[in-house]
């Protein structure tokens, strides 16, 4: 398995620890993280803050992996994102592209559908 395939395998099953810091320590001081349906966040600093605001209340998540494909830098995940926040649940079918420098994450491009995600946990 290619290094930065490994790198991103590790960071989607880091998310059901649910911890911020953790999360964004897999970002490039200067990366970014853009959910499609919202403005790109620049920044480690930034990208933790809004980890941190969207997961406040989610009590539990497990991303399954569907499909990996990678090619040098560049490593397209297809995923079903599992979570829960309280008694609320959604199964949210996701498409991150992830491209990585120096093993850290430079940019990560996730595309879902929002109204999914809002109907399940909003």
């Amino acid at each position: 398995m290619e290094d930065n395939e490994k790198v991103i395998r590790e960071f989607i099953k880091a998310w059901s620890r649910l911890d911020p810091e953790e999360l964004a320590s897999y970002f490039a001081d200067d990366g970014v993280y853009h959910n499609m349906p919202t403005d790109p966040v620049s920044g480690r600093a930034n990208v933790e803050k809004l980890i941190r605001s969207f997961i406040g209340s989610w009590t539990e998540t497990t991303w399954d992996i569907l499909n990996i494909m990678s090619s040098g830098n560049v490593i397209i995940a297809e995923r079903l994102d599992r979570t829960r926040a309280g008694d609320k649940s959604v199964d949210l079918p996701c498409v991150g592209v992830f491209e990585l420098e120096g093993g850290k994450i430079k940019t990560w491009r996730d595309y879902f559908d929002f109204a999914t995600y809002q109907r399940g946990l909003v």
